[in-house]
């Protein structure tokens, strides 16, 4: 009996080992699991960057045939090949799901905005889910390159069809698209892109739409025209190639300069800047365009009609002129009524994004006689907590504000924020099912960069968080519940955290609650402050605030997308940590190593090597909690079943927004599945003006 007790206390003694090196195991990271499957998600099929598109000239152009009978042998326009560049842009069929598409059919949206007027060089929203994108073209465009791997990654041609870079990598020469139109067939060439930047981007009293300045294109850069089709780039650095980047939507969309110079007061005295920015209204119809559809017909609060551009400059293998679609339309509603509409047929894509709408979605969606397909790309949203890291002065912080800086400074005090957040609870509580999925913080797992491996992952452990509060010398020395400062700080007052949140959608609000509920059970009392979208941008920007829930931006998940924003490289490249205006960045070592490494990635011409500087980053970001991850999920594109030509995977926000990863000038409806849906049927953009509607 003695015997057989002693070798139970030694089976308990030996049980109790096993549980607290369990326990001592389960604090230490580790890699991150493997992400849940997800039958619903569309897989990309990765391509050669070059297998996209090419620029050449064909034997023979085609169009509608109503445009060549009603408007080229009346006289009206002159035929489709002399519309056309010396080479326009031609779709590769090989990477067009469905193949060469046939011409008719209307596009329809339902979108929250408004158009403030058509003046996007200076500033003007022209009603936000996807207007601007079916109306502008950019320099280079990025958002089909979802499909591309990161060893092949650069931007694809667009109006600069193509560039070369001079030896030392200070000098980019751009070629543009030679012959290309606006659409009241008006010659674009570089003094477009030249008035775009010299009175625009540079002069200080324009604000062009997304907030294109001179450091979007590096500090010191500069830019001239060659001749009419040639531009030169000379950047202080070498071989910036994140800049090409900057050249896509939305920071380097040239307006018509030969109607935007008329109301700009450098070329009209008698204009002041507020009338060169407010002077083409949302009234103002046919406005020249270089994109495939052209505004025609407005009604305040109810709809914008967009016709199909005749100068379009963009064809098919076979010779059509694109887009395929003749009408798009936007009804003007609210953004929550955009996945109503188009789940019930009433219009024709949308992006879904709120997963507390997945599974009723996807319910509809599978039913035989459902109008629309939900087609779910890569885990792409993802949120984090942020930490305000700056000690030495950004946003003026008081003594309490101060003393939470230092804490989110401290290594041990991150691990123990990371290690009490139970992201399962957090992804079920927005959603059940396979649709979230455990996300540490860092780059993207939809990112082409993204390396599990290199991912380093603290499991929840509300105990072992607790340890390290207290190895941080934070302890519940009043018995209330929450941690205290030492008596030597803040006098050992309770730990009062204050963070923003976006006040504007159930997703952020649900997030930001559950952080303040699982802060209070590892003893940290979180005050939440949700404001709307503008004041919460506001705020970020103060620096007045310690923790912040966000959604990612472009830069966790492309990494080539506005590359500077993931490291403090200078004063304010990084939201989480400015400088205050004496100018000095006081980063920690890891910091440091972010920064060098995100240099050292924007410097190199290496493919190979870029992709190993991107491991080196996730490491050191995940390992020292350069934010907090909290969830990931992908998105939706819902769209009509009528539709063809839609890749398979696009997500809804990678390098771009969905309307442009789609490549909507080459979708196309079937001629047996096509609606009556056409407001101003067979015609084409008229006089641009004040109530100028269509010509038909």
């Amino acid at each position: 009996m003695t015997i057989k007790r002693g070798l139970g206390r030694v089976a308990l003694l030996l049980l109790g080992v096993s549980v607290l090196a369990q326990a001592a195991r389960a604090s230490e990271p580790t890699v991150v699991p493997e992400q849940p499957p997800f039958a619903a998600q569309g897989k990309i099929t990765y391509v050669p960057r070059d297998s996209i598109l090419e620029f050449k000239a064909l034997p023979e152009y085609r169009e509608p045939e109503w445009v060549t009978e009603k408007f080229v042998k009346t006289g009206k326009l002159p035929p489709v090949a002399e519309r056309l560049p010396k080479e326009p842009m031609v779709f590769k069929t090989g990477n067009m799901p469905d193949g060469i598409g046939v011409y008719g059919d209307t596009f329809r949206n339902v979108i929250g905005g408004r158009p403030e007027g058509w003046n996007y060089s200076a500033g003007q929203a022209q009603g936000w889910g996807g207007i601007d994108i079916a109306m502008s073209e950019c320099l280079t465009r990025t958002s089909p390159l979802f499909q591309v791997q990161a060893k092949d990654m650069e931007p694809l041609p667009n109006l600069a069809k193509s560039w070369e870079w001079s030896k030392d990598g200070h000098d980019l020469t751009m070629h543009l698209i030679e012959g290309a139109k606006w659409s009241d067939g008006y010659p674009f060439d570089s003094e477009d892109v030249m008035f775009y930047w010299e009175d625009n981007v540079l002069d200080p009293n324009v604000t062009p739409l997304n907030g294109a300045s001179p450091e979007t294109f590096g500090a010191g850069t500069m830019l001239k025209a060659i001749d009419k089709y040639t531009v030169a780039w000379t950047f202080k650095d070498a071989f910036p190639r994140q800049y090409l980047y900057s050249m896509a939507y939305g920071a380097f969309c040239p307006g018509p300069s030969h109607i935007l110079k008329t109301k700009h007061p450098k070329y009209n005295k008698d204009m002041t800047y507020e009338q060169y920015k407010n002077g083409w209204p949302a009234d103002f119809m046919n406005i020249p365009v270089m994109g495939a559809w052209v505004p025609v017909s407005y009604r305040p609060d109810d709809i914008i009609v967009l016709r199909r551009n005749p100068y379009y400059w963009k064809v098919d293998e076979a010779g059509n002129q694109l887009p395929y679609l003749d009408e798009v339309h936007y009804k003007l509603s609210t953004w929550a009524d955009r996945d109503v509409q188009t789940v019930a047929g009433s219009s024709d894509f949308s992006a879904l994004e709120q997963p507390e709408n997945f599974v009723e979605s996807l319910k509809r969606s599978a039913e035989e006689t459902a109008p629309a397909r939900l087609a779910f790309g890569p885990r792409v949203i993802g949120y984090n907590l942020f930490m305000n890291f700056s000690a030495n002065g950004w946003g003026e912080p008081d003594e309490r504000a101060q003393a939470i800086r230092e804490l989110n400074r401290n290594v041990d005090f991150r691990k123990a924020i990371t290690m009490a957040i139970d992201r399962k609870a957090l992804g079920n509580s927005l959603v059940k099912g396979p649709f979230t999925a455990i996300y540490p913080g860092g780059l993207s797992s939809a990112n082409s960069f993204y390396d599990r491996k290199s991912t380093v992952y603290y499991p929840f452990d509300l105990q072992g968080a607790k340890a390290l509060l207290a190895k941080a010398g934070l302890k519940d020395t009043d018995g209330d519940g929450f941690v205290n400062f030492p008596p030597d700080k803040q006098g050992g007052k309770d730990v009062e955290i204050v963070m923003l949140g976006d006040s504007e959608y159930t997703t952020d609000k649900t997030l930001t609650e559950g952080v303040v509920g699982q802060m209070e059970k590892l003893g940290i009392r979180v005050i939440l402050k949700s404001l709307e979208g503008k004041q919460i941008s506001a705020a970020a920007g103060s620096g007045r605030w310690d923790w912040m829930v966000a959604r990612n931006s472009a830069s966790l998940v492309s990494t080539v997308q506005d590359t500077p924003e993931l490291a403090a490289l200078g004063p304010h490249t990084s939201f989480q940590h400015h400088a205050p205006e004496s100018g000095e960045l006081d980063l920690m070592p890891f910091e440091q190593q972010l920064a060098n490494i995100v240099n050292e990635f924007i410097a190199s011409n290496d493919d190979g090597a870029r992709v190993e500087l991107m491991k080196q980053y996730q490491k050191i970001s995940t390992e020292n909690i350069n934010s907090v991850g909290l969830t990931e999920y992908p998105g939706a594109v819902i769209v009509n079943k009528r539709f063809t030509n839609i890749p398979v995977g696009a997500p809804i926000l990678m390098f771009n927004w969905a309307p442009d990863s789609l490549i909507p000038e080459r979708m196309f409806v079937p001629q047996d599945k096509q609606g009556d849906y056409e407001l101003f049927k067979e015609s084409l953009p008229g006089k641009p003006g004040v109530g100028e509607g269509p010509v038909n």
